[in-house]
């Protein structure tokens, strides 16, 4: 895309290309669906390389980008066999040698030098970095020989790290029903990483403090201490590219729970005194504010007797996070409370996986009161006219799947947002002018021509002109800056009030 969060002019490539200048004059942010690619910042496959696997960039730092410039694509084939690579300490494959076989996070510790010369790729396809712990430039490796650094495209022989290409880890299950988890050791998904798809009590010896993490599928709660001690953060599918995002306090990783599937009712009893003494009530549903219905600001026992829960410290589902899985707690602590205060509670549901038999899920957007999907939320998968009973403002939005159009006011009248799958953690991300969100539209998956007639006077009237197309600038192609009525025979269309998909924005 063009422009940063996937706006602006746009091309779609699923092969290697060598030049494509012709399609896009710069590159501010890229969806990869699939597969891992090497992108380089000047045709032919030279200049600077950026190694991307699956998932969203909304701006070039986010692939480590030195400026918004791309220019060629190379697509890395799917490999599944061993890997070994030779390098060597002088040109022309002279000089101390080693043989690699697994990725190496610190070339000097383990080769005893700093510059890499030569290298002989045997098997597998890999990733040279510049500095330790897979940072700073990068450089795709094929099978074949180097006799020298300029071959992989360096500017100087120091290497810092490298790590092969793997593919994902196998499993009978299709690629959405996989449960996973992934910890990284620094922001935006760099330095070392670690893949979980159960439950883990101690994972220090894996990472020594993770700073960013993408969940692929599935609902979790990670911990801060082994054996699921200290603070706990509650997370369902999507990325976070630093601590913050996931509420945290620091960056101390060390255990990690999977939320089971579950599709049964919700009761829980919480009680004002410990061992299931004083004042008790029963619930089935969220509570954004436990002094408003409970009368007490303090929960010193419970009794989760159906599906499971998450405690919050203060009202409206904010500060330090408690997950309660079916059972009873005689004390605060055995929650892992380090008081009794408890602000609100909400019921936690795993993840539900995309089923392709069934459209229900193939289409949902989830909107939130507030920024970085917290406070209420609402989940809706078809067209709603007015949603104000649901929540009364929407700072946050995460489109699960399908394309929607979201409006200002209630029966799809105001400012009009368009929004395909990923996250706007605030509302400025889906350009809009407030937080009033009040109806929503579906766009229906189509797979026909398009094609639409533009007119320069009302009712049909004056010079028309027919476009099956995008047009990034109406002038340039119609010679006049208004539109006054439109026939719009195939597909769906979206006008903005600027060139270049800027302004205002009306579905049609």
């Amino acid at each position: 895309y063009e422009d940063r969060n996937f706006q602006g002019r746009y091309y779609e490539c699923n092969s290697d290309c060598m030049d494509t200048f012709s399609y896009f004059n710069h590159c501010h942010s890229i969806r990869v669906e699939s597969g891992c690619w090497m992108l380089y910042e000047r045709p032919g496959y030279m200049g600077y390389q950026y190694f991307l696997s699956r998932g969203e960039y909304p701006d070039y730092h986010r692939w480590m980008g030195f400026n918004n410039c791309i220019r060629s694509c190379h697509m890395i084939p799917h490999y599944g066999g061993s890997y070994k690579m030779r390098i060597y300490q002088r040109p022309d494959y002279r000089g101390h040698m080693m043989e690699f076989m697994e990725e190496c996070p610190s070339v000097y510790d383990r080769f005893h030098y700093h510059d890499i010369y030569s290298c002989n790729v045997m098997d597998g396809y890999w990733i040279f970095y510049e500095y330790p712990y897979y940072r700073g430039r990068q450089y795709f490796m094929r099978p074949g020989h180097y006799r020298r650094f300029s071959n992989w495209g360096g500017m100087s022989p120091r290497i810092g790290s490298f790590r092969c290409i793997r593919k994902k880890h196998k499993s009978n299950l299709p690629t959405c029903l996989k449960l996973q988890i992934i910890f990284y050791e620094d922001r935006n998904f760099q330095g070392r990483y670690y893949e979980c798809s159960s439950d883990y009590p101690d994972m220090h010896s894996y990472f020594s403090h993770c700073n960013s993490i993408r969940v692929e599928n599935g609902s979790w709660v990670i911990y801060e201490r082994p054996n699921y001690q200290g603070y706990q953060y509650y997370l369902n599918r999507g990325e976070y590219p630093d601590y913050q995002r996931w509420m945290g306090f620091n960056d101390s990783i060390r255990s990690c729970r999977m939320i089971p599937h579950y599709r049964g009712s919700y009761r829980m009893r919480i009680y004002e005194r410990p061992d299931f003494g004083g004042h008790t009530m029963e619930f089935m549903d969220d509570c954004p504010s436990v002094y408003d219905r409970f009368h007490y600001n303090d929960i010193y026992s419970c009794n989760v007797m159906d599906g499971h829960w998450m405690f919050y410290e203060q009202p409206n589902y904010r500060g330090r996070q408690y997950y309660m899985r079916p059972g009873e707690y005689r004390r605060y602590s055995d929650w892992g409370g380090i008081n009794s205060r408890i602000g609100s509670f909400r019921q936690k549901y795993s993840n539900k996986f995309v089923k392709h038999d069934l459209p229900f899920f193939l289409k949902k957007i989830i909107f939130y009161e507030d920024r970085n999907f917290q406070g209420r939320n609402y989940e809706c998968s078809s067209d709603y006219p007015d949603m104000h009973s649901y929540f009364s403002r929407c700072n946050s939005i995460r489109v699960e799947n399908g394309s929607w159009v979201i409006y200002e006011r209630p029966n799809y009248q105001g400012y009009q947002y368009y929004l395909n799958r990923g996250e706007y953690p605030d509302y400025q991300r889906w350009m809009g002018f407030n937080d009033s969100i009040r109806s929503c539209r579906m766009i229906p998956h189509y797979r026909g021509n398009y094609r639409m007639r533009l007119y320069e006077r009302p009712d049909f009237g004056g010079q028309t002109m027919e476009f099956m197309d995008d047009c990034p600038s109406v002038y340039d192609r119609f010679h006049y800056n208004d539109i006054y009525s439109c026939n719009v025979m195939d597909g769906h269309w979206m006008f903005y009030e600027q060139p270049n998909y800027r302004g205002r924005q009306y579905y049609l």
